[in-house]
């Protein structure tokens, strides 16, 4: 991997995933990182990486729609490894707003793969990062393989499972490169403060109401950013091509019993005297929420020797602590300034 194209890598798993490259592994080649910069996206995840790999690190504000500009990126960086993690990921924001998921999140893919397959010669692999939401919901007892069919839910996931088909089609047509992951829900530093663990940490942090879907009975298996970064490098150096892994922590567990594990951390943390969790507050559940995901992670642990280093309580600690001591992030999220800055240095 001399030239790694990452997608989307000012987004809360890219920004973690090109960190951890530079600075937890062996990695010795350049990354190439490609974002939009649209709500979800900001380039100040990465501003230390920058100062630091700046002979090694590239940042170049782009659509992935844009062919013109994506092709410019390919010939002049020569690009011969992909990780494309660039996608439209909240589901409530795929209900109110299907078309930019279906167009972000397919015809994206679509473009870069017509790019990794007029190059397919010089392109060591093109890995598709998805969701373990394509396969819908799972009954009690029941978790995913590889081999599992397709029952996506929502806008968001109908949209991933089109893109996986696209990658599948480029290997067995085109023989491109390709090897596809799908992962349960990521949780840790820089996430996007719309999704459940981050939200109820800073409304819990600020004494604002905790929203919860429901009654909070909705499971999930929760899976420590870092560990998800630790796997998608295991595939990379190690997987087969035209190969799908799952990626699962091993951690069910119901919304509720997420915010009760939340709130008590905060309680501890900040020597409160236990009333965080009377701040949740149960609202009306949204369209065609699934009751519970759940993978089966063998083939990857049995394959290649991968295994989560965090647990699923060790990885919230160190969750809620982050967002504890980076208030000066969080809060440039909460008021815009974030945007601000962006529309200074970048054109939006």
């Amino acid at each position: 991997m001399k030239n790694l194209l990452v997608t989307g890598g000012c987004g809360f798993i890219g920004s973690n995933l090109i960190r951890y490259l530079f600075t937890e592994t062996d990695f010795e080649g350049n990354i190439i990182n490609v974002d939009k910069l649209t709500y979800a996206g900001n380039p100040e995840n990465l501003k230390d990486i920058e100062k630091e790999y700046k002979d090694r690190y590239t940042f170049i504000q782009a659509d992935i729609c844009d062919g013109m500009k994506m092709e410019h990126v390919f010939n002049t960086y020569p690009i011969d490894s992909v990780c494309h993690l660039a996608a439209e990921s909240h589901v409530d924001r795929s209900i109110d707003d299907p078309d930019s998921f279906v167009t972000t999140n397919i015809f994206g893919t679509l473009r870069l793969l017509e790019l990794a397959r007029r190059r397919k010669d010089q392109i060591r692999f093109f890995y598709y990062v998805s969701t373990d939401e394509v396969f819908g919901s799972a009954s009690k007892g029941e978790s995913f393989t590889e081999y599992s069919p397709y029952n996506p839910g929502s806008p968001y996931s109908a949209s991933k499972a089109a893109a996986d088909h696209l990658v599948r089609a480029y290997y067995n047509t085109y023989k491109v490169p390709t090897i596809i992951s799908n992962c349960t829900n990521n949780y840790g530093p820089y996430q996007f403060p719309e999704k459940l663990i981050p939200l109820a940490i800073i409304n819990a942090i600020e004494e604002k109401p905790i929203p919860v879907y429901g009654a909070g009975i909705n499971i999930r298996d929760w899976l420590y950013v870092i560990d998800h970064c630790s796997a998608i490098y295991t595939i990379m150096k190690g997987g087969i091509i035209g190969e799908t892994y799952n990626i699962c922590g091993g951690y069910e567990k119901q919304n509720i019993e997420v915010i009760q594990s939340i709130c008590y951390n905060i309680d501890v943390m900040l020597d409160r005297e236990g009333g965080t969790l009377s701040l949740v507050t149960f609202v009306k559940d949204r369209p065609g929420h699934d009751l519970r995901y759940s993978l089966c992670s063998d083939k990857l642990k049995n394959s290649l020797g991968w295994a989560p280093n965090e647990s699923f309580y060790t990885g919230l600690t160190k969750t809620v602590l982050w967002y504890i001591n980076n208030r000066d992030w969080v809060e440039n999220i909460s008021n815009g300034e974030y945007r601000n800055w962006i529309k200074k240095h970048y054109s939006l």
